[in-house]
């Protein structure tokens, strides 16, 4: 059974060295700006339920898939206290894919938040890695709530009119999408980015800022493999533990005096065993928080790596310029200072007419005056991409930060009280042992 079908569309330092800048990344032409506000601050959006559908059209008949119930309320009728019905509409997991994807394309100097994973990763052995589990689907529903809050509380993000399209419009939302022309920027932009070029004079503060999604990528998936193995190894710990209830539990059958004791610690020693399940789950929507900066980290590279593209195509630019200026100078002074198959043909079978000199002077002319245009259309695209980014990193670097300083001490206060429940767990079981 398939989860989602796919929609053609892209499915897409030290931490320190995030440089901060003063200007703010402004507003494009495609947003929709209203009072300078972020949309999460006008609007109350949540995710609030899923449910398993089966399709029912010829596209697809007979597949199971899930969809998601988005409800959204003006805030100032929640502040107001008057607490309207919300307006609701279903979306498809391959439908926030799509906004991703148009957000990644229109905005490549923002470092775009995550979707949840399509598929459980990094699970310990006894979860079900099935995308069709309530447990799943429910941590999905989570994050994909987490996703929309994100994009609707970034300042640049969260006042485009797709979004609001996306929140608001059930029906028709996927063809203004389409309409902006955003699929063949995206063919396009995959076209570019898995070409292989090398950048003469890269930007050493997105060399760093690359190597820092590198090292954030490596360093949370290796955290998220030792937990899975913590996981797996406390899993069986817990259940061992069930041995003990069952043994102490046959054993009172044979005892008078000991009896109740051995069965009451019996009891306390089934139930420990018996929560770890819970434990486990409730560890996972930690282990979610953490995989959301392992996407992270490709999302950021992916503004590196647009802007080393857009420097190539500058640097390209620059040089095609040089080249027609110097041919330029070559044929108005006769000197050919280069190696070149015309100049050889010129040697051997004399100059060019000069109606056929002036036409190519004309010519390089016309080529050189569009190449200023190039170079200086790309050095400005170039600094606009490296200002706004810049901007961006200095957001995220400081979410990062909040973020996971709070998944990590909430995931250790978890830790502190299951091993307060063991405790408890044992201490009942001394009493227990206490009044044989």
């Amino acid at each position: 059974m398939a989860e989602d079908e796919r929609d053609e569309s892209l499915a897409t330092d030290d931490e320190d060295s995030y440089p901060s800048c003063e200007d703010g990344a402004g507003s494009l032409n495609n947003t929709m700006v209203e009072d300078g506000s972020t949309l999460v601050k006008r609007m109350e959006i949540c995710v609030a339920e899923a449910e398993k559908r089966t399709g029912k059209n010829a596209v697809n008949m007979g597949e199971t898939y899930t969809v998601y119930l988005i409800e959204t309320r003006p805030m100032d009728a929640v502040t107001e206290g008057r607490n309207p019905a919300p307006d609701s509409l279903w979306r498809r997991y391959s439908e926030f894919e799509l906004l991703r994807s148009y957000l990644i394309v229109t905005y490549p100097f923002i470092i775009v938040p995550p979707l949840p994973e399509k598929r459980a990763e990094f699970v310990w052995h006894k979860l079900s890695a099935d995308n069709m589990d309530p447990d799943f689907v429910e941590r999905r529903r989570v994050g994909l709530e987490n996703f929309l809050l994100r994009v609707a509380s970034h300042p640049v993000l969260s006042n485009d009119k797709i979004l609001h399209h996306f929140l608001t419009e059930e029906h028709g939302w996927k063809e203004v999408v389409y309409d902006t022309g955003f699929q063949a920027k995206a063919d396009s932009r995959l076209r570019a980015l898995s070409a292989t070029f090398r950048v003469r004079n890269p930007d050493r503060r997105f060399m760093e800022m690359k190597h820092y999604s590198d090292e954030l990528q490596s360093h949370t998936s290796q955290l998220l493999r030792a937990r899975a193995r913590v996981a797996d190894r406390l899993y069986g710990v817990y259940k061992v533990h069930g041995n003990y209830g069952r043994v102490f539990s046959e054993w009172s059958a044979i005892e008078r005096e000991m009896g109740d004791g051995l069965q009451s610690a019996g009891h306390h020693l089934d139930a420990f065993a018996a929560s770890i399940d819970d434990i486990l789950e409730e560890e996972e929507h930690y282990a979610d928080q953490i995989k959301e900066y392992l996407s992270y980290a490709e999302a950021l590279r992916a503004v590196c790596r647009k802007h080393e593209l857009t420097q190539f195509e500058l640097e390209a630019c620059t040089q095609d310029l040089v080249t027609k200026r110097q041919q330029r100078e070559e044929l108005a002074t006769g000197m050919v200072r280069t190696f070149s198959f015309k100049g050889v043909t010129h040697k051997l079978f004399g100059q060019e007419a000069p109606e056929q000199r002036e036409a190519r002077l004309k010519l390089l002319e016309e080529l050189i005056s569009e190449g200023q245009d190039a170079v200086k259309d790309k050095t400005l695209e170039c600094q606009e991409h490296v200002e706004r980014a810049l901007v961006d990193g200095q957001r995220f670097k400081e979410q990062k930060d909040k973020d996971l300083n709070e998944a990590l001490i909430s995931y250790a206060l978890m830790q502190v009280n299951m091993c307060k429940k063991g405790i408890q767990m044992w201490s009942n079981t001394k009493d227990c042992f206490l009044k044989m």
